[in-house]
């Protein structure tokens, strides 16, 4: 059904209990790719174990960089954004292929309800306490509570998990580098998924997702993401978002202008900001020598590599599978 791409940078506990609440808790068959990030505490050699597909990279190369190398393997045709600490929970898949069967186009952005153990002040996630991580996370409770909820579907919404056709990731080119590590890379998406025509931004009330919350993002130095906004598209990402993501809840099919209009105090505030290194700034406080943590194929890759791993494939051997690609290095 999907292909489940999963950024995941030394966080093994939450990245088993996430894989483990796919495998429980899907009604389809996924294609589970995992990008590891540096893989120190363990999690390379465990992806190996379990036969994951996956990428690798010597460090953290933040989650632009991350999904866009790890969505070259995927093959499905509707791809799947999932962070390593959320738990799906039972009819999270068969909700999203009910949606899209009413749809009957590729075009959309899908999401789903996404429940928290803290009220961030975000009106489109719910607030219950179900525990803040693997140690003390009560499963049972959370799906007594999610078996009871009526969420309805809400359009205008863009959360995630982020499900989207393969054919639209790749027209408008995955993730944009420059806002690495990833603060605000969700809005420039959703703006050049604007520009190519799509209308539908939906968070599917039968889906839902446990978020322990941010377990990633709270160790790296932030991008100011809402500067790099602004000044790569001219237009703030409160304006788009009120402007024209949430309008599409409402506003009659053609009706919503196909290239964004900013408003003269988000124009003021581009040339303000004019007066800043964005995004160099920013990437370079982050990862001064990015090439260094990335890791790259072959130039016409490793044929006698992928010979032997076709044949372990066909008798099942994993373990000697894993072995090759230690040799050769991962994907």
């Amino acid at each position: 059904m999907f292909s489940i791409l999963i950024p995941s940078w030394n966080n093994l506990p939450y990245l088993k209990l996430c894989i483990d609440s796919i495998r429980r808790h899907s009604a389809f068959d996924h294609e589970i790719i995992v990008h590891v990030n540096e893989g120190s505490d363990g999690t390379l050699e465990w992806v190996r174990a379990e036969g994951i597909r996956h990428t690798w990279s010597h460090g953290n190369v933040g989650v632009c960089l991350a999904l866009n190398d790890v969505a070259r393997l995927a093959t499905r045709d509707w791809i799947l954004f999932l962070n390593d600490d959320m738990f799906c929970t039972p009819g999270w898949d068969r909700a999203f292929e009910a949606s899209l069967r009413t749809l009957g186009h590729s075009s959309a952005y899908l999401s789903s309800v996404l429940i928290e153990p803290a009220d961030t002040g975000n009106a489109n996630v719910t607030a219950a306490n179900f525990g803040t991580g693997p140690d003390n996370f009560d499963e049972a409770g959370l799906l007594s509570y999610t078996a009871k909820m009526t969420a309805p579907d809400r359009d205008g919404v863009a959360l995630q998990p982020m499900l989207v056709s393969r054919q639209l990731w790749h027209t408008v080119g995955g993730y944009s580098i420059e806002f690495g590590p990833g603060m605000s890379s969700d809005d420039d998406f959703l703006m050049k998924l604007w520009l190519v025509g799509c209308r539908v931004f939906r968070s599917v009330g039968a889906s839902r997702i446990y978020h322990f919350g941010c377990k990633s993002t709270g160790r790296i130095r932030r991008n100011r993401g809402g500067r790099q906004f602004l000044m790569k598209w001219g237009i703030s990402q409160r304006d788009f978002t009120r402007n024209y993501v949430r309008q599409t809840a409402s506003a009659a099919t053609g009706t919503l202008a196909n290239v964004p209009r900013a408003p003269f105090k988000s124009r003021l505030k581009r040339v303000i900001y004019a007066l800043g290194r964005y995004p160099f700034e920013d990437l370079e406080g982050w990862e001064p020598n990015l090439p260094a943590k990335l890791t790259f194929m072959k130039p016409f890759g490793d044929k006698v590599a992928e010979k032997a791993k076709d044949e372990a494939g066909k008798t099942g051997e994993v373990n000697k599978i894993n072995k090759i690609d230690e040799k050769a290095g991962d994907n």
